[in-house]
């Protein structure tokens, strides 16, 4: 899996910077965060379940080196007691685009984006964050260890505490038009993504 993310992470920083060693340590810094301990969900599987996912439809995708960097950076702080990681994480991501010498205001925008999910304006922003909640509409025993690695990483607070936010959130998803905003992911998850949402919330009492 590393392996995988790492290749095409060097190879997307090697079109804009011959500095083999600034590559390593921009990859050790994506690895080592999304390798914290407590990450369950938001962890490197996560960034290669997206890859497969973006991959998949990258002919749709109008700019993909930008879509790569906000993959490889929408989650690179995350605190689940913060309510901020996606505004640190779009700064981090700025950081390292300046100093490969690229423009920082669409991927900050896209990392941005996976606070609400609503929809934007531009397709591959709508393309990412609908790839990011793709694993609602999955079958119900890959969505199962979804939820179930979400609670881990909320292991601090009791049930009586996290099951009405999280009941908040799932209802949230349900109250929502449609979850999906592109054609690509609503054809093939918005169905069982409604179910699955559901199904969790009976499990919530």
């Amino acid at each position: 899996m590393t392996t995988m993310l790492k290749q095409t992470f060097l190879e997307l920083t090697g079109k804009y910077t011959s500095n083999h060693q600034l590559q390593e340590d921009f990859w050790k810094e994506i690895e080592t965060n999304y390798s914290e301990e407590g990450r369950y969900y938001h962890n490197l599987h996560h960034l290669e379940y997206l890859l497969i996912k973006l991959t998949a439809i990258k002919e749709q995708v109008n700019d993909w080196d930008t879509l790569l960097f906000s993959l490889y950076y929408h989650d690179i702080i995350y605190n689940a007691t913060s309510g901020d990681n996606e505004e640190k994480s779009a700064e981090c991501a700025a950081k390292t685009l300046q100093l490969l010498g690229l423009e920082t205001d669409k991927c900050v925008a896209q990392i941005l984006a996976t606070k609400g999910h609503t929809v934007s304006p531009d397709n591959d922003t709508n393309l990412f964050t609908d790839a990011d909640l793709s694993i609602l509409g999955e079958s119900w025993e890959l969505y199962q260890e979804y939820f179930q690695k979400i609670r881990k990483e909320y292991a601090i607070y009791p049930d009586t505490v996290y099951n009405p936010g999280r009941t908040k959130v799932l209802q949230h998803f349900l109250n929502m038009e449609r979850l999906f905003k592109t054609t690509a992911f609503f054809d093939k998850f918005e169905s069982n993504a409604k179910d699955n949402l559901s199904r969790e919330l009976k499990t919530l009492g």
